[in-house]
């Protein structure tokens, strides 16, 4: 019985090969690592409030952005309440209108 011979593969598309093969591994790594990136970020904890703003009573806070030398909080009853970042006092109060 005679052995047929492997058919020889060109060198051109053995290189393709080997560049399809790492790109595929590279493009699985990166999408890992987004991935995990997401999970970390969104794990994350927010900002927490400073220890110098007191809010009125019976109101909570749903945003904080703090500014050069103000802090402007967010409340459930639709007002933005400014305070200085130095003194913790009330500068503003702004009402939301609905």
């Amino acid at each position: 019985m005679e052995e047929t011979p492997e058919p020889v593969e060109p060198a051109n598309l053995r290189f393709l090969r080997l560049l399809v093969t790492a790109l595929t591994s590279v493009m699985m790594v990166g999408l890992v690592v987004v991935v995990a990136l997401i999970v970390i970020r969104l794990n994350a904890d927010g900002p927490t409030m400073p220890d110098q703003i007191v809010l009125p009573d019976g109101v909570s806070a749903t945003a904080l952005t703090i500014g050069q030398g103000w802090w402007a909080v967010v409340t459930d009853d639709n007002q933005i309440l400014i305070y200085d970042q130095l003194t913790g006092a009330l500068r503003q109060n702004v009402q939301i209108g609905q």
